[in-house]
């Protein structure tokens, strides 16, 4: 029989699509991820992804009052540090005057609506390049944890509403709720970067912080696969999320985005908090050179893929394209 249900019907126009459309974007969904450096009215393009910068906190505070008024509600800030206060230690990471602290205190006086969630690990601090403390040739579990620890209060002691780990050790969640109650910081939130995997993605935003693993005249890992996941796997995601939810995380994240849409509905499908998602830099920066060579539409790919980052169950997409993204729908 001639079918009496037509899919087409529903895909006429715009007008009956928009009221059927299932997901929606706005720039509410967005969180941008800012680089910072040291000086003032400092802006230095990164070369492998177009239209980013490491500004001076100046210049961060005012992109941060731009990105507000556009309907932006979050950024992710990380500091580019300077080689004389990198150590196997990671004490500048918890100095009350470092970039970071400053960074914070300034966005929140500028912009006190601004939800600020600053980069929780020690890579960008580490004369190796690791996420923590180099120790008999690998990376220290605990006692990194006791110095990320000292980072995030510290952060919060400079205004930051959330803290986002990204450091991958075990248990660092539950020390970081446990070290942010005891300082009185109970309404500081976590989201911890749950799910995140030993990826090639990453390349741009490592020579935006100078933060890759190192060679060294000591043994250290050459790579982060000891303690970022293995991208065959999907069960573990859902196990590592679900201990970070246990230890107290309030947001838990999937990084990189688009290669990981089914990490991410796995994640969204256990889990009781809200879920983000980090397009990362290698997937702009793929989208930029396409673009560049006109073998894409820029912004149509950007849209969809943000689409789909939240169809597959993001409550919160951490992306560079946050700018561009939020004032295309505006003009919507």
């Amino acid at each position: 029989m001639f079918p009496l249900q037509r899919g087409r019907r529903l895909r006429i126009n715009e007008s009956i699509r928009s009221l059927v459309r299932e997901t929606t974007l706005s720039p509410a969904d967005f969180m941008f991820p800012m680089f910072i450096a040291e000086g003032e009215n400092i802006q230095v393009e990164i070369p492998s992804m177009p239209g980013i910068y490491r500004r001076s906190i100046d210049l961060t505070v005012k992109e941060v009052q731009e990105l507000f008024d556009l309907g932006i509600r979050a950024v992710n800030i990380y500091v580019k540090v300077s080689e004389d206060l990198k150590d196997n230690t990671g004490k500048e990471a918890w100095n009350p005057n470092g970039l970071m602290q400053q960074a914070i205190i300034a966005i929140k006086t500028a912009c006190p609506e601004m939800i600020v969630m600053p980069d929780v690990a020690l890579d960008p601090y580490s004369i190796y390049g690791h996420d923590g403390i180099i120790e008999k040739g690998d990376v220290a579990n605990d006692a990194t944890n006791e110095a990320l620890v000292k980072m995030a209060v510290s952060h919060a002691q400079a205004g930051a509403d959330f803290v986002a780990p990204s450091d991958m050790m075990d248990g660092r969640v539950l020390r970081l709720r446990q070290g942010l109650d005891a300082a009185g910081f109970q309404n500081v939130g976590i989201m911890s970067y749950s799910a995140k995997y030993a990826s090639a993605f990453y390349g741009p935003f490592r020579d935006a912080l100078d933060s890759a693993p190192r060679e060294s005249d000591i043994a250290v890992p050459k790579d982060k696969k000891t303690y970022q996941m293995d991208y065959a796997n999907r069960i573990e995601a859902i196990k590592e999320a679900l201990w970070d939810v246990e230890e107290g995380a309030d947001m838990v994240m999937v990084k990189p985005g688009i290669a990981y849409l089914d990490i991410v509905r796995e994640v969204k499908n256990a889990v009781n908090v809200p879920v983000t998602v980090f397009h990362v830099s290698g997937e702009y920066a793929m989208i930029k050179a396409a673009a560049e060579r006109g073998w894409l539409d820029h912004d149509k790919i950007m849209m969809e893929q943000l689409m789909c980052i939240k169809r597959a169950g993001a409550s919160l997409i951490s992306t560079y394209f946050a700018k561009e993204a939020a004032i295309l729908l505006k003009k919507q």
